[in-house]
């Protein structure tokens, strides 16, 4: 299987435009820029504010989390899934 993809526009990452890859090992690496293809799984919106991420989702709504970094970020995203929507 495809590792997911997200792909981020925004503030407080390494680059401005990246795309991230997950695999299903749970190892991940990112890359500059958007890098195709992209089968659209969900959107987001994802504000770290010091400790505390919010996230909202086109499919999962709104999540909070606590991280240990102190970090101020504002990022789009999409979720990109092998074989588009009817992926969960």
């Amino acid at each position: 299987m495809s590792p997911t993809k997200y792909i981020e526009i925004g503030f407080g990452n390494t680059w401005f435009a990246r795309t991230e890859f997950e695999m299903e090992n749970g190892v991940e690496y990112e890359e500059k820029g958007i890098k195709g293809p992209v089968y659209f799984h969900s959107a987001y919106i994802r504000i770290w504010f010091w400790k505390t991420v919010i996230i909202i989702d086109s499919r999962e709504g709104l999540k909070t989390m606590a991280k240990n970094d102190k970090k101020f970020k504002f990022i789009f995203g999409i979720v990109s899934k092998q074989g588009g929507l009817s992926n969960k």
